[in-house]
């Protein structure tokens, strides 16, 4: 697919408003750099230039805010700026994205936001499939961190839509430091270590700098958290009544608890062990099972690094450079006992006659002997899911600069791997279950008594080995144009060519669909794409340069896109910068998507023809036979994106800048359930997607190529689907961006310095409807950073601020449901956080710290749908956190 949009419309628009704001954050860290070096590439531009503040902005964090904030990963500190609206995945036991953490910028998604690492995008993370992993990344090894906060897909290509981070790496290092430091925080788990020593030394011709770091979070237990312990679940030990249903895999199909008079759903005597418990009385009995009791909310993740960067000059015109590291990511994560969900036939079924039938056991207790029964069951006796990770990332960078004649060229090789692999113990193989259960081999009613060998022999150590593979080439020219009445018009011209490839491998019992516990199946795929781009600086007068950009990609698997951008910069008074630019951008599908091998799903529906020809209500939920499927025809999202606003240095202590962005993305990837495509081939859904289709009676699924779509019985029944990902839908937001920065000189009493920082979202509409406000959708997150210097000692006190939400409840009272009484709104969270350093006279550095002093607990919601009782990705549950640091430099 090649897509050119028309610009005149959007040229006029930039060139009347204006542009965006100044650079934001740590401006004055980046003036200083502009200051020593001639010109210097700022993110989002390709483009060098003496003066930083171009046309887009661009938030810079330097080293030492990095080192007040406390935290010990570069994912723990972007997670809390503002740009990250909603929040972003973090580490989370049980996922199959364990070990990763991400970034949302503007809410848009981890996939909508491209990680570089000095200029260059970061590998994929092969667990996630669509999105770069921050936790693969050493924080002693940063440098700075630059946050585009506006649409680079005219010089960065895919997935650039929310914006950019560029992670920029330790080069200017002399002599060696070494940091050590440790957190305890005042709640069990979630205790930190980190550790890091660095080398660097330069010389005439070249310099070098290797270090070497490691840092660790430890497991946090649902149990040690009020508000995540206590679960109850009846995936247990409960009977289900069982109801004839012709065409089923049984025959039958679960309905719901068995009513026996005395012990209702409990088979008698099985409701014991560890976790287990008995609630009810008579035909209304119970077994439950508290799953938190062995859980843990957040995995234990530990990083280990090697990382190294060198250039030398070849001669006066000629250098060479080399970046290379080694990063390994070790998880621990624990969930609680497999659950016999999903089951093929919705739930073990237990036949008239099985030793396990509570008629054969108690003949004389009321149950029937000619009607089989289902079990909702939970097998503890077999021991927890626990899963290990362990990925290694390797990258090698080897690149050259010089100058050819009048042209500063840029031009390098590079290769990265991210090694993924996934070890799960205790998980249960539902053939082999189902047969111990029906044949009585398998005793649910003492289900810890059963031989070892018996649970030995239904259980299973999975696994998954997964891959990303990135290599690729580029070159960069930089040259002048020509004279214009405000200066040397500059143009940068490059290309790039690199190959994508995937592989996400499952061993084949979870590729068969047998496993009990886990989901998901192999998929494997690999891409070409090929790039040019542009660049061009027009400095029209003194005060005003207009930018224009553009970009082409072509894929060799789904087609290719073409990416414009226009950008101006005024500036009607030396103390006043207004600027705006305009963008097209995309996001190309994802080859977990494109190349994923089918897999089997039993999805929960409420179908009224389904229902009826089950036996069942017409408004019954039940599960049906899918299979989700990987969808080649994939386009890739379109983006259009715009912002302006202005940057004021208002006195020699005051500055600031106020931004407006509006991103809007079409075409949207989105999962295509079963529900949305039986709603729209009855006629009665909405949003439809293109290319679905009732399947003939009798076709043979899965199968990719008839795409998505729905085989109905003779009663209208839902036979078998198949469901996947499609274009469909819109996302738009547009917000506001306000930085303050203060800084006063006292003398005597020292420095201070203040940031204050606002991201407002004013629209989150997904499909035309507005999400924002919502539980997960705060409106304004905001931050503020205090630093107060005096002699050998800096003391920081840092602030951040997470806005009130309308709860589940008051969601649920807007759609006219029943609120049961709670809260309709959510309170907002604020947090401070405080630190101390002195500089010994031996150089060393001895930092003191508490984050979250007040221990203010997560923002909680009693119909929170994670389970986790609060939004993972907003908050978190350390509460007050002391920490020590000790850092000597030679």
């Amino acid at each position: 697919m090649t897509n050119i949009k028309q610009l005149p419309s959007a040229i006029r628009l930039a060139l009347l408003a204006g542009a965006a704001s100044a650079a934001a954050m740590g401006a004055a860290v980046a003036q200083e750099q502009a200051a020593t070096l001639d010109r210097i590439e700022v993110t989002g531009s390709r483009i060098k230039r003496a003066d930083v503040e171009g046309a887009l902005p661009v938030t810079v964090i330097d080293r030492q805010q990095l080192e007040l904030s406390g935290e010990v990963s570069v994912a723990d500190f972007l997670r809390n700026t503002t740009f990250n609206s909603f929040g972003s995945f973090r580490p989370q036991s049980g996922s199959s994205a364990q070990s990763f953490a991400g970034i949302s910028l503007r809410g848009l998604g981890e996939g909508r936001t491209l990680i570089l690492i000095d200029g260059r995008r970061a590998p994929i993370a092969p667990n996630v499939g669509s999105a770069q992993d921050l936790n693969s990344i050493p924080l002693a090894a940063v440098e700075r961190i630059e946050i585009l906060s506006d649409g680079a897909s005219a010089i960065y290509g895919t997935d650039a839509i929310g914006g950019v981070v560029n992670i920029i790496t330790r080069k200017d290092f002399s002599g060696a430091e070494f940091t050590a430091g440790v957190s305890n925080p005042k709640r069990p788990g979630g205790e930190t270590e980190q550790g890091s020593v660095i080398f660097g030394a330069a010389g005439d011709r070249g310099r070098i700098m290797a270090g070497a770091s490691y840092n660790t979070r430890g497991i946090v237990w649902q149990r040690d958290r009020e508000w995540s312990a206590g679960g109850v679940s009846t995936f247990s030990n409960n009977f289900m009544v069982a109801n004839p249903a012709p065409g089923s895999l049984y025959g039958w199909l679960p309905g719901g608890f068995l009513a026996n008079p005395n012990n209702g759903s409990v088979p008698p005597g099985g409701c014991g062990g560890p976790g287990f418990s008995v609630g009810g009385s008579g035909a209304s009995t119970r077994c439950f099972y508290d799953f938190t009791f062995v859980a843990a909310d957040e995995a234990e993740i530990r990083n280990q690094s090697l990382f190294t960067r060198a250039e030398y000059m070849i001669n006066d015109d000629w250098s060479t450079y080399m970046n290379a590291s080694v990063s390994r990511v070790k998880s621990f994560g624990r969930y609680a006992p497999v659950p016999s969900s999903p089951w093929p036939g919705g739930q073990p079924f237990i036949p008239v006659g099985s030793p396990n039938h509570p008629a054969v056991r108690f003949p004389n207790a009321g149950y029937d002997p000619n009607r089989p029964v289902f079990l909702r069951h939970r097998f503890a006796a077999l021991g927890n899911r626990d899963t290990f990770i362990d990925s290694n990332v390797y990258d090698l960078l080897v690149g050259f600069e010089g100058r050819i004649g009048d042209v500063d060229v840029d031009f390098g090789a590079r290769q990265s791997e991210y090694k993924y692999i996934d070890l799960g113990r205790n998980y249960v193989v539902g053939a082999i279950a189902q047969q111990f259960i029906a044949d009585g081999r398998y005793n649910i009613y003492d289900p810890f008594g059963n031989p070892r060998s018996v649970l030995n022999s239904m259980i299973a150590t999975i696994n998954r080995e997964s891959t990303t593979k990135l290599q690729e080439v580029y070159g960069n020219a930089n040259f002048d144009l020509f004279e214009l009445s405000g200066g040397t018009a500059g143009m940068a011209v490059g290309a790039e060519y690199r190959k994508e490839d995937y592989a996400d491998l499952y061993d084949s019992l979870s590729e068969s669909g047998q496993i009990v516990g886990s989901a998901g199946n192999s998929a494997a795929g690999s891409r070409d794409v090929k790039a040019a781009y542009f660049e061009v600086l027009l400095p029209f007068l003194s005060n005003l340069e207009v930018s224009l950009a553009g970009r082409y990609d072509k894929y060799s698997d789904y087609g290719s896109d073409t990416s414009p951008k226009v950008s101006v910069r005024w500036q009607p008074l030396e103390a006043l910068t207004v600027r705006a630019s305009y963008g097209q951008g995309f996001r190309a599908p994802s080859l977990d998507i494109l190349a994923a091998q089918p897999s089997f799903s039993a999805a929960t529906i409420t179908h009224a023809p389904t229902c009826l020809a089950f036996g069942q209500p017409p408004t019954c939920s039940t599960q049906v036979t899918t299979y989700q499927i990987a969808n080649p025809n994939l386009e890739s999202e379109q983006s259009e994106q715009y912002s302006m606003g202005f940057a004021w240095d208002a006195t020699d202590w005051l500055n600031l800048t106020l931004d407006y962005y509006n991103i809007k993305v079409e075409d949207r990837v989105a999962f295509i359930g079963i529900g949305t495509i039986v709603s729209c081939l009855e006629g009665t859904g909405t949003n439809c997607p293109s290319g679905l289709s009732r399947f003939p009676t009798g076709t043979a699924v899965p199968n990719p190529a008839l795409g998505l779509g729905v085989e109905f019985g003779p009663q209208g029944e839902i036979i078998v689907g198949q469901t996947g990902y499609a274009n469909l839908g819109t996302i738009e937001t547009n917000g506001l961006d306000l930085n303050l920065r203060t800084n006063f000189d006292f003398g005597n009493w020292g420095a201070l310095r203040n940031q204050f920082q606002v991201s407002h979202v004013r629209s989150y509409k997904v499909d035309g409807e507005d999400q924002i406000g919502r539980e997960g959708l705060p409106k304004n997150r905001a931050t503020l950073a205090n630093q107060w210097t005096i002699g050998d000692f800096t003391f920081a006190w840092n602030l951040n601020y997470v806005h009130g939400q309308l709860s589940v409840a008051g969601r649920r009272a807007q759609l006219g449901l029943n609120d049961y009484g709670y809260s309709h709104r959510l309170p907002s969270w604020t947090t401070h956080d405080l630190q101390a350093t002195w500089s010994a006279p031996w150089n060393g550095r001895i930092t003191l710290g508490v984050q979250n002093v007040a221990d203010k607990d997560p923002v909680q919601d009693p119909f929170d749908p994670t389970g986790r009782g609060f939004r993972f990705a907003l908050y978190d549950g350390y509460g007050r956190v002391p920490y020590i640091r000790y850092t000597q430099s030679f």
